[in-house]
């Protein structure tokens, strides 16, 4: 790959897709397994951590590995189908390419889960990495050379500038604009539609 390769990583949650209906989904039904209470509406309030984090939150210490171990199997049966694609999603991944660029998918999500959401939504990313969130997304961002990461968290900010790259945020997710501005990101959209004219403003500058 040139190292002139224009290349765009993009978060996945509430940035690319709406995950919360399956997310719910998949909650719902390792509740009726475990017998565990988990507020499936308070969870999909605030997407973007590791599962583990949440995890925390509705079982005890010794229990989390194995609960989300759980979590993650029943996944694709449970909340792959409900997922949508936000407005805007394919045709920002499409922008990048259509520049000759390079469009990867960085996610704390299960990378096999998140690879079957791209193929059951048609968004077509170059690379997709999974496991890595806010500050850990660098390392996949840096090895590929990304000039700018996309996403709805302040860990998606931090996440750009420990890779110095430039941090667009959308505010699809739980963080509004207050918070992406005061967290650094250097440039706000409502929403992804607005990327593609955005992203021929900034490959022509």
């Amino acid at each position: 790959m040139s190292s002139h390769t224009l290349t765009v990583g993009f978060d996945l949650d509430m940035t690319l897709i709406d995950s919360r209906p399956g997310i719910k989904a998949a909650y719902e039904a390792l509740a009726a397994e475990t017998g565990v209470y988990v507020d499936t509406d308070l969870v999909v309030s605030r997407l973007g951590p590791p599962l583990e984090e949440e995890m925390a939150h509705w079982f005890p210490a010794d229990a989390i590995a194995e609960a989300s171990d759980r979590y993650r199997a029943i996944y694709p049966e449970t909340a792959i189908t409900p997922t949508t694609a936000l407005p805007g999603a394919r045709e920002s991944v499409a922008a990048v390419q259509a520049l000759g660029g390079r469009a990867m998918v960085v996610t704390a999500k299960y990378e096999p889960n998140a690879k079957l959401h791209l193929a059951h939504l048609g968004i077509e990313a170059d690379v997709l990495i999974g496991g890595l969130w806010a500050e850990g997304k660098a390392e996949a961002l840096l090895e590929h050379g990304a000039r700018i990461y996309v996403g709805d968290h302040t860990g998606d900010v931090r996440g750009a500038h420990a890779a110095n790259a430039l941090s667009v945020g959308v505010t699809t997710g739980p963080c509004d604009e207050e918070e992406l501005r005061a967290s650094g990101a250097e440039v706000i959209l409502p929403d992804l539609t607005a990327f593609p004219a955005w992203l021929r403003t900034f490959a022509a500058g």
